[in-house]
């Protein structure tokens, strides 16, 4: 029988500063509101450190929002 080894890190790996891979671009939408725009390079050597940033980025602005809103940052209400 084949030997299985298995190994595990402390912490999950987290996004930490902006990559290299990455642009961002405030721009005005229509109703006058700033909105910053987070691009990734397809063809970036470090796509997946890149990726993975820019997701954290946009789910730290999705729960920030759902808590002004909601009062919840995951998105559902806490009962009375």
């Amino acid at each position: 029988m084949t030997d299985i080894t298995l190994q595990r890190s402390a912490k999950g790996k987290r996004a930490g500063k902006k990559p290299k891979g990455v642009t961002l671009r405030r721009v005005t939408t229509s109703e006058g509101d700033k909105v910053t725009i987070r691009a990734v390079d397809a063809h970036s050597p470090t796509f997946g450190e890149d990726f993975l940033y820019v997701f954290s980025k946009n789910v730290e602005a999705a729960r920030r929002e759902n808590k002004r809103v909601i009062g919840s940052a995951d998105g559902v209400k806490k009962p009375a």
